[in-house]
């Protein structure tokens, strides 16, 4: 209880809390968007001696075309709702959705820094200062044969909600820290009573059997990457706003979080650790095949981290929303169809959305065991 009780005092906790995500936010800012653009060649064919039957042929087919265009794109309504994006969309498709517009911010060498709200593009249909949005989400240029870098600097959706999840984390830490010191010796009571577990459990089930002696000194890191992971994960979950946004289905996120325990464990790791990946106890002649498989392990283990966090989140949701989808694409075979298959979707959806929680604390459990096992891995003393 005192070692809890001076966890959530230490003030390095809020410090390395506020320098994680700083370095998460900058990361993603700085996803510099240098796009080029070619020049795209149109072609336009010219039919001479049209015969009337041939126009009717033709309007046919381009009302069959204009009907075809209408169906339901469950891959596009997918990858819409997992992808990151200029506005936080609430409810509606098209022109007439509504969504919260967010601060775009593009800087590049000729028109310098532009700061607008993303509702002037009109949801990607009209361009604004010379800037447009494509179908994917990212700023082109609205003149295509200009080839300039584009730095998009924007606050994204996914931005916004790692923003949100951090003062979430910061309100609960703080109050937490405070709730401590004004009851001493007194057990936590209410949802501090649901937090305490959590952190008892990251400390006696990972840090300590995993880094062994220094856990203490790693907690502030590992609680971090756990609590944030849960946070954005549980988050993302919620299908209104403050939620729905797909933060760790981004690799940008997930990269940062795997970059930080790589610096982590470089920084940290001793000589024994280094000496066992540059110079192994194995014949020297074997040097030349083991020393190349020891540092690409130093790579792979920070990068299996991020593809794995990455994967299993985007995976979770494109199910989800799959089971979901099935309700339109039945639906525009017949109302009839909609109908039938829509208990049964809905069924399927509920039942991946309460396993998408234990996934939520699953993931960022796995992240962090793996982390503090990596980290205890190059701080573990030689023993004789």
């Amino acid at each position: 209880m005192l070692e809890i009780h001076r966890l959530v005092q230490n003030k390095f906790l809020t410090k390395q809390l506020v320098a994680i995500f700083f370095a998460i936010f900058s990361i993603c800012y700085l996803q510099a968007e240098g796009t080029e653009h070619g020049n795209e060649a149109s072609s336009s064919t010219h039919s001479h001696g049209v015969t009337e039957e041939t126009s009717h042929h033709d309007g046919a087919e381009a009302s069959a075309h204009g009907a075809e265009s209408k169906k339901f794109d469950a891959g596009k309504m997918i990858f819409d709702h997992i992808s990151d994006a200029h506005d936080w969309h609430l409810f509606g498709e098209g022109e007439s959705s509504v969504s919260i517009p967010l601060p775009v911010i593009l800087y590049s060498q000729s028109s310098g820094l532009k700061i607008f709200s993303s509702s002037n593009f009109h949801h990607g249909h009209s361009p604004y200062e010379g800037f447009k949005l494509n179908e994917e989400g990212h700023v082109l240029w609205e003149n295509e044969s200009n080839t300039e870098a584009i730095y998009d600097l924007s606050l994204s959706k996914n931005v916004v909600a790692m923003i949100i999840a951090v003062i979430f984390l910061l309100v609960v830490v703080l109050r937490m820290s405070r709730h401590y010191t004004s009851t001493k010796g007194k057990a936590p009571k209410g949802f501090y009573n649901l937090i305490e577990p959590l952190i008892l459990f990251i400390r006696d089930d990972i840090a300590k059997p995993s880094i062994g002696h220094r856990s203490m000194q790693f907690m502030p890191l590992l609680l971090t990457i756990f609590f944030f992971i849960f946070v954005v994960n549980l988050f993302g979950l919620i299908p209104i706003f403050p939620g729905g946004a797909n933060v760790t289905g981004n690799i940008a996120v997930t990269m940062v979080l795997a970059l930080v325990v790589f610096i982590t464990v470089t920084i940290n790791g001793n000589k024994y650790y280094w000496k066992h990946i540059l110079m192994p106890d194995v014949p020297k002649w074997m040097y030349i095949i083991i020393i190349p498989i020891e540092i690409l392990g130093v790579v792979l283990k920070p990068f299996v981290l991020m593809l794995r966090l990455f994967a299993n989140i985007t995976a979770g949701h494109i199910i989800i929303l799959g089971f979901f989808s099935l309700i339109f694409i039945f639906g525009s075979m017949g109302p009839a169809f909609g109908y039938a298959v829509s208990p049964l979707s809905v069924v399927f959806t509920v039942f991946m959305s309460m396993l998408e929680l234990l996934v939520a604390f699953l993931q960022a459990f796995v992240f962090t065991l793996l982390s503090a096992i990596y980290i205890g891995m190059a701080v573990e003393e030689h023993h004789h």
